[in-house]
């Protein structure tokens, strides 16, 4: 599994923060990682950090690249050998779930067959939120592979279900979803 391409999505998520280490235990895996941030994203983390872990350009929006002929969300869409949102906020679940593509991150999954890997992250509230819920059983129903929450604490000062999973968790369910594409790539040639 190692050279392959892992575009990480990180969305507006107090959990963040997280994407660093994640980035690391990806790299340390074999994996090269690209980053694609919402904008909602840069309240808790800046691309340049990002960058620094992931030593790769990070991409904010695709209206604001220079020198770019081609648009960015396909380009990212065909290098990807998988998308991992981590943190995946409400929000972007929403997006995906019903088709919306308003930011390089929703419109780059929307353009991809790649295995798509999400890791939840928000309050307990809003994870257990019955629309949440439904947006979650859609998108595993077309085939994304959920890394579930923890009981932890959250940014409210509560404990519950909404912390973002161990990075040991989120790379083992990358890995076995690229498995699973290889498998099923297999038995069809």
């Amino acid at each position: 599994m190692t050279s392959k391409q892992i575009l990480l999505g990180v969305s507006g998520s107090i959990a963040a923060y997280r994407a660093c280490d994640l980035i690391t235990a990806l790299r340390d895996a074999g994996f090269s990682v690209t980053v694609a941030m919402t904008k909602d994203a840069h309240h808790f983390i800046t691309a340049l950090t990002l960058q620094s872990f992931s030593g790769n350009e990070v991409i904010e929006d695709f209206f604001a690249l220079p020198g770019r002929v081609k648009p960015v969300h396909i380009e990212l869409a065909k290098r990807s050998d998988l998308i991992l949102i981590a943190p995946a906020s409400a929000d972007i679940l929403a997006k995906l779930a019903h088709g919306f593509a308003d930011d390089v991150l929703s419109c780059t999954a929307l353009a991809s067959d790649a295995p798509l890997v999400i890791a939840p992250a928000m309050n307990e509230k809003m994870y257990e939120n019955k629309f949440t819920q439904e947006n979650i059983g859609r998108l595993k129903a077309h085939g994304a592979h959920l890394v579930a929450p923890i009981h932890g604490h959250l940014v409210c000062s509560d404990q519950g279900m909404g912390h973002l999973a161990e990075n040991a968790a989120i790379v083992a369910a990358v890995k076995k979803a690229l498995l699973t594409q290889r498998s099923v790539s297999a038995k069809k040639n």
